[in-house]
């Protein structure tokens, strides 16, 4: 069993000295290709602070940017905010919103749905309450129910 592993211990090293000999020589290929004429289609450097010793380099360094006229600038700034616009045609209403309560209404949707369960739980215990205490005339109770709620109708 010990030899097994040593086996396979050796046939793994042999494989990667084989996968590093392959790998040096691609690398030994692509820096035969660089030397090739294809140096051509390669980026010229530009130098922008070093500058070069060599003198087919020096071609290639950029000029030192030289800063503009900030002065024109801000005084062409200053005059743009000294002009006033009029707007004749503004209408106050497009400006503002359609429903300014709209947050407060969402914030309280939720408060006002539990309480309306709320109510309707104890509408319904009342009408309990009222048929048990002795009211036998249903329809009566019934009526009067149906007139409360017209009148909550109407005056809505």
């Amino acid at each position: 069993m010990a030899e097994e592993k040593i086996g396979s211990l050796e046939e793994e090293a042999f494989k990667r000295k084989e996968r590093l000999k392959a790998l040096k020589r691609k690398c030994e290929e692509s820096i035969h290709h660089e030397n090739s004429p294809t140096d051509a289609a390669l980026p010229k450097p530009k130098f922008r602070s070093y500058q070069p010793v060599d003198e087919c380099l020096k071609e290639a360094v950029i000029p030192v940017a030289k800063p503009g006229d900030v002065e024109q600038e801000v005084k062409e700034q200053l005059e743009a905010a000294h002009v006033r616009v009029v707007i004749e045609d503004l209408d106050l209403t497009s400006l503002a919103p359609r429903k300014p309560d709209w947050d407060l209404k969402r914030d309280v949707t939720k408060k006002l749905e539990r309480l309306e369960k709320r109510t309707q739980r104890a509408i319904a215990d009342l009408i309990r309450e009222r048929l048990k205490s002795g009211n036998d005339d249903m329809a009566a109770t019934v009526a009067i129910g149906a007139q409360c709620s017209r009148l909550d109708v109407d005056e809505d």
